[in-house]
């Protein structure tokens, strides 16, 4: 989905269509402490991206507002609003395919096997394409490839509202151009080391060996040997699990106020209880609580139930048990100051389940 968040906010708000938009935290005039979730493309123009901080998205805004340009509308996050979206959208995209596997809450890959040929399958996807436009009124880029890999890269290609076709006999000579930025499993790290190397691009990337790669890399560089080539053997698989449905929240100011910071987990609890229904899930037996400290040291932990449960005063109960200790000298003996919470359930089941 394209500017997934930004653009249910700007579907749903006439005001907003044509603005360029940030869903994320508030940016409380520059001061604020968190990061953009979703930018649109409008805002993407200002340099703002996703996981940006807030700060600076806003910064970028006022330094386009100099230069007469519209001043970014930032939105806070509305994740039960998005989630019922792409539910929908993922209704949709089943009616089109057998075998869909949902990948996070705005990607997905659709088995196209079955329309036997490149041709056949970029019209069932013009097809899914026209139904997400006329039932949710939100565009969607699609890429199609030989393998699961050349098709998410695909999907990038051209945004927003594209549908970018690579046979496989395409896809090595595709991939050659790109960044190595590109392939999944570089980050940062590896980018700027291999930038170091000289090399920028798949194609430079293409010519260390296998054995030098796995010298460098262990054994991703074996798995990244393949995936430079086009090459991917991983299934489409319909059984997509969600793991863990969570929030955070990062503070205007750090604090140490259990009263506040109580009164925080509480809501975040609340909202979590009302995503598991609209998300599919009933029950959950795991409580993992993350607590940053203001020098940004962080720490997770969590309590597994002896059994499932459905009760919201079982999440508060033992997310206020597990914050208890950050409070004191247990967890925090140099009794610093907190920046973030952030509260989740994992082991999730369904009524199906139970």
């Amino acid at each position: 989905m394209d500017a997934f968040f930004a653009a249910i906010e700007e579907r749903d708000q006439a005001s907003l269509r044509g603005l360029p938009i940030a869903v994320g935290a508030d940016p409380r005039a520059g001061r604020g402490r968190g990061v953009v979730s979703t930018a649109n493309y409008k805002a993407r123009e200002y340099g703002i991206q996703s996981a940006m901080p807030i700060s600076r998205a806003w910064r970028l805004s006022v330094a386009a507002k100099k230069q007469g340009k519209p001043e970014v509308v930032f939105l806070p996050v509305d994740m039960e609003k998005y989630a019922q979206a792409s539910a929908r959208v993922m209704s949709i995209l089943r009616r089109f395919a057998p075998v869909v596997e949902q990948a996070s809450i705005d990607e997905a890959y659709v088995d196209l096997s079955f329309a036997g040929s490149f041709t056949n399958a970029q019209q069932v996807c013009r097809n899914l394409k026209a139904a997400i436009q006329a039932e949710e009124h939100l565009t969607a880029s699609v890429g199609i490839g030989p393998n699961k890999l050349v098709a998410k890269i695909a999907s990038g290609a051209h945004k927003p509202d594209g549908l970018t076709v690579v046979t496989e006999e395409e896809a090595e000579e595709f991939l050659a151009a790109l960044p190595v930025r590109a392939i999944p499993g570089i980050g940062p790290k590896t980018d700027a080391a291999l930038a170091r190397m000289g090399i920028g691009l798949v194609r430079d990337l293409k010519r260390l060996s296998r054995d030098e790669l796995r010298a460098m890399l262990g054994k991703r560089g074996l798995d990244l040997y393949e995936k430079i080539r086009g090459r991917d053997e991983s299934p489409v698989q319909e059984a997509y699990e969600v793991k863990s449905i969570g929030e955070q929240e990062t503070f205007a100011q750090d604090t140490r106020d259990p009263n506040f910071m109580c009164e925080r987990l509480t809501a975040m609890c609340e909202h979590i209880f009302r995503r598991l229904s609209t998300e599919g899930f009933t029950h959950f037996r795991t409580i993992v609580l993350t607590v940053r400290f203001a020098d940004f040291e962080t720490t997770s932990r969590s309590h597994t139930l002896a059994e499932h449960t459905n009760a919201l005063s079982a999440l508060q109960f033992e997310a206020m048990k597990l914050l208890m200790p950050f409070l004191d000298s247990r967890e925090n003996p140099h009794h610093k100051l907190i920046r973030l919470l952030g509260v989740r359930v994992e082991k999730l089941q369904t009524t199906a389940d139970a």
